[in-house]
């Protein structure tokens, strides 16, 4: 499942009238959990809008395979590539987006003011809704230029299935790209640990380029998700340096 932004008039004059319906229905609710709240289905029209103003389509898993094996088929072994930068564009773009939207729909006067869990849920849980698959964040090393993001369901790994190795590029993608847009740093992300790869959910670190080139190396030399954790845990880098 995807969504974009309106701007055709004629588009958005449906969107409007659709989206003024469920605003006057729940206009204090800001947690819309329940599917019939979070999306307005005009059938009549062909909108299948979301409470934050977007346009959502929906899509199978055939449309899924299609995609990753048409990349494939086309740039080789480039394709990882091709989807992580889709996923960080669009990451971007919606760290842009979120941010406007999130003091406008919570009434604060900047996000900076918030708690960084209670923001990242608040961008996240749309996300889930929308056929993403549930999250959970460490912070916990946050102070040392890295975290880590468990994925449940990933929408990509699922449809995939077992194929024995990472698959979730636009999920990385998509946590880079937002992350840096919303801190104003570079940051870059991995998947260190796949649905794909017959584990039971999907881990990426996101942080300073440094730490995920050492990730990427270890990775490349056999390590696991738990080999890689335990070194940036313990400061470790290239050479047993720490840093």
């Amino acid at each position: 499942m995807t969504a974009t932004l309106i701007h055709n008039n004629s588009e958005t004059k449906h969107w409007q009238t659709a989206e003024n319906v469920l605003r006057q229905k729940y206009p204090q609710r800001h947690h819309h959990f329940a599917l019939r709240e979070f999306f307005n289905f005009d059938s009549a029209n062909g909108v299948y809008a979301d409470w934050n103003e977007s346009r959502n389509i929906l899509v199978t898993e055939d449309f899924i395979i299609g995609l990753m094996s048409g990349l494939e088929h086309e740039v080789g072994p480039a394709a990882s590539v091709v989807m992580y930068k889709i996923g960080e564009e669009w990451g971007r773009k919606d760290a842009e987006f979120f941010q406007n939207w999130f003091v406008k729909e919570y009434q604060y006067e900047s996000i900076k003011q918030m708690q960084l869990p209670y923001v990242l849920e608040a961008w996240w849980w749309p996300c889930t809704a929308q056929g993403w698959g549930n999250w959970e964040v460490d912070l916990s090393e946050q102070k040392h230029g890295f975290m880590f993001i468990n994925i449940f369901d990933s929408v990509v790994a699922r449809t995939l299935g077992d194929v024995g190795r990472p698959v979730c590029h636009l999920y990385a993608g998509l946590f880079a790209g937002f992350f840096s847009g919303l801190v104003q740093k570079p940051l870059d992300c991995i998947e260190i640990q796949c649905y794909a790869m017959g584990e039971t959910f999907c881990k990426f670190l996101l942080g300073k380029k440094d730490r995920i080139d050492a990730a990427s190396f270890w990775q490349n030399e056999g390590a696991t998700a738990q080999d890689i954790e335990k070194r940036l845990r313990s400061g470790d880098l290239f050479n047993g340096q720490r840093r």
